[in-house]
C-alpha cells in the first residue's frame, strides 16, 4: 500500500490496515475490507472511511485549498483601515477597536494578516543621520517612590477648518507603569499645577518627581550645578511636600518611560481621534487612562492599576486639598468692561465685585469666579467652548434716574403722519422716479 501522507490520522488507518492484512493474511483484500472493524480499531466515523476508501485511504487535498473567499468580515472596513495604515496607526489592537466602533464583528487575526499583507502603506520611519551612543544605565526606584512627567503637543483641525495647538500633560509611576494624561490648551505653569495636582489626585503623591528642565520648573544652574528652582514651582514642592530630580540636557532617554508614555499616546489614543470640546477629550483620556491601567502587563507581571493599590499605595501621600485650592483657581485681572479672560475666551464678572482681580476654576463644563481670596463665588458660568464673550448678570451698573408719570388718566390723543417728500429744484432729473411711476 502507498505510504499514507497524512492530517492527524491517515498514520493510524495506516497502522490498523497492516494489523488487520498480517492477522487476515492471504485472504486480506483492500477493496473487500471490513469498514466496521477498522473503524473501531481508528475511531474514524464510517461515512469518513467510504469517502477515503474511494481514493485507497489517501487524505488528498481539497480542490478549494489556498483559495480565497471574496466576500470576508473585514469587507466595507478596508477603506477605513488603509486610511488608519496610511496615517502610521499599525497597532492591531488600535485598529480593531477603531473598527468595532464602525461595526466591525470579526476578531483580530484577520486584522493582522491584512496589516500583515498591506505595510506598504505604512510611511516609512524616520532614518536617523548618526547612531546614537550609549544610552545610559537602566535604573529601578522603590515602589511609590518617583513619577516622570512631561508635555506632548498636538494639532488640531476644528469644523471650520482652522488648525490649533492643544497640550498633553503626561504623568507615569516609575515602578509599576500607572499612568495619567490631561490635555490643556497650553503648556503654562498655571496649567502644569493643575495637571499634577489631578495626576496626585488620581496616583497619589510620590517622594519624587523626575523631569527635563521646564522654564516652569528651573531657572538656570549655579556654579556648583545645583537647580536654582522658579519662585512658584519652588513653593508648589513645599505645599505638597515633593521633591523634583532634573535629568541631563539633551538626555530624553534618562526618562524613558515618560516620553514612551507620550508616544503610546500619539500612537493609540490619539490616532484617528474625534471630539467635541477640551471636555469632552478629557473625558476620553480619562476612560483611556481607566482602561490601560486596568491591562496586564508582561514587564510588571500584573495590571498597573492594582499593583499601584497595593504595593506603591502604601509609600504615596493623599492630596492636601485645602493647601492646593488657589493653585486650581488661577488668578486672573478684570478688565475695564468687567470680564476675565481664561482658556482663550472672556467671561463676565459681576459689577458688585470692588477688587481688581479674581480666580477662576473650570470643572467639566462649569466655569467658577471666585473672590481674590476664594472666599465668595461671584458667578458661574457654563462653558460653551464658543468664542463669543459669555456676560453674567449684574455685570453692568444699571443707572436709576428719576421719572415722572401721569397722575390723571391721559385723555388726548394726536395723530402721526409719515414725513412728506419735498420737491427740489433738481428733482426733474430723477429719472428713477419716473421708472417708479
Amino acid at each position: 500500500m502507498k505510504e499514507q501522507n497524512g492530517n492527524g490520522f491517515a498514520p493510524s488507518i495506516a497502522q490498523a490496515i497492516e494489523e488487520m492484512k498480517a492477522f487476515q493474511g492471504d485472504s486480506f483484500s483492500l477493496e473487500r475490507i471490513n469498514l466496521a472493524e477498522l473503524e473501531r480499531r481508528t475511531g474514524v466515523s464510517r461515512s469518513r472511511l467510504r469517502r477515503l476508501k474511494k481514493n485507497s485511504f489517501q487524505d488528498l487535498p481539497r480542490s478549494t485549498k489556498g483559495s480565497k473567499h471574496t466576500v470576508t468580515k473585514l469587507s466595507g472596513y478596508t477603506g477605513l483601515l488603509d486610511s488608519l495604515l496610511r496615517q502610521g496607526v499599525k497597532n492591531s489592537s488600535v485598529v480593531l477597536e477603531r473598527l468595532r466602533q464602525a461595526g466591525f464583528e470579526g476578531g483580530a487575526t484577520i486584522v493582522k494578516e491584512y496589516i500583515a499583507a498591506h505595510k506598504h502603506l505604512i510611511p516609512a520611519k524616520r532614518q536617523l543621520v548618526a547612531a546614537q551612543g550609549n544610552r545610559g544605565r537602566r535604573y529601578v526606584t522603590k515602589p511609590g517612590e518617583a513619577y516622570q512627567m512631561d508635555w506632548g503637543f498636538t494639532d488640531v483641525l476644528d469644523y471650520n477648518g482652522q488648525t490649533y495647538r492643544v497640550a498633553c500633560f503626561a504623568m507615569i509611576c516609575h515602578h509599576c507603569g500607572q499612568r495619567y494624561i490631561e490635555f490643556f490648551p497650553n503648556a503654562r505653569q498655571e496649567n502644569l499645577f493643575i495637571g499634577m495636582i489631578h495626576a496626585f489626585q488620581y496616583m497619589g503623591v510620590p517622594r519624587f518627581v523626575l523631569t527635563d528642565n521646564m522654564k516652569s520648573v528651573v531657572l538656570h544652574r549655579d556654579l556648583d550645578g545645583h537647580p536654582v528652582w522658579q519662585k512658584d514651582y519652588e513653593a508648589f514642592m513645599q505645599t505638597l511636600t515633593f521633591e523634583t530630580k532634573l535629568c541631563k540636557p539633551r538626555h530624553p532617554f534618562t526618562k524613558g518611560k515618560v516620553e514612551r508614555l507620550v508616544r503610546f499616546v500619539k500612537d493609540n489614543f490619539l490616532a484617528d481621534r474625534v471630539f467635541c470640546d477640551l471636555t469632552d477629550l478629557n473625558w476620553q483620556a480619562l476612560e483611556w487612562c481607566n482602561k490601560q491601567n486596568g491591562t496586564y502587563r508582561r514587564t510588571v507581571d500584573g495590571a498597573p492599576q492594582k499593583i499601584h493599590e497595593t504595593v506603591c499605595g502604601e509609600r504615596l501621600r493623599m492630596v492636601p486639598e485645602d493647601a492646593v485650592r488657589f493653585y486650581l483657581c488661577p488668578e486672573r485681572k478684570i478688565s475695564f468692561d468687567g470680564f476675565v479672560n481664561y482658556e482663550g475666551r472672556r467671561f463676565g464678572v459681576p459689577y458688585s465685585y470692588p477688587g481688581a482681580t479674581a480666580r477662576v476654576e473650570r470643572s467639566g463644563d462649569l466655569l467658577r469666579i471666585y473672590s481674590a481670596d476664594l472666599k465668595v463665588l461671584l458667578v458661574t458660568h457654563t462653558v460653551t467652548w464658543s468664542r463669543t464673550d459669555s456676560f453674567c448678570e449684574g455685570q453692568y451698573e444699571s443707572l436709576v434716574q428719576p421719572e415722572e408719570f401721569p397722575t390723571a388718566p391721559v385723555q388726548t390723543q394726536i395723530l402721526q403722519l409719515p414725513k412728506s417728500s419735498q420737491d427740489l429744484s433738481f428733482a426733474k432729473f430723477d429719472f428713477d422716479k419716473e421708472d417708479q411711476v
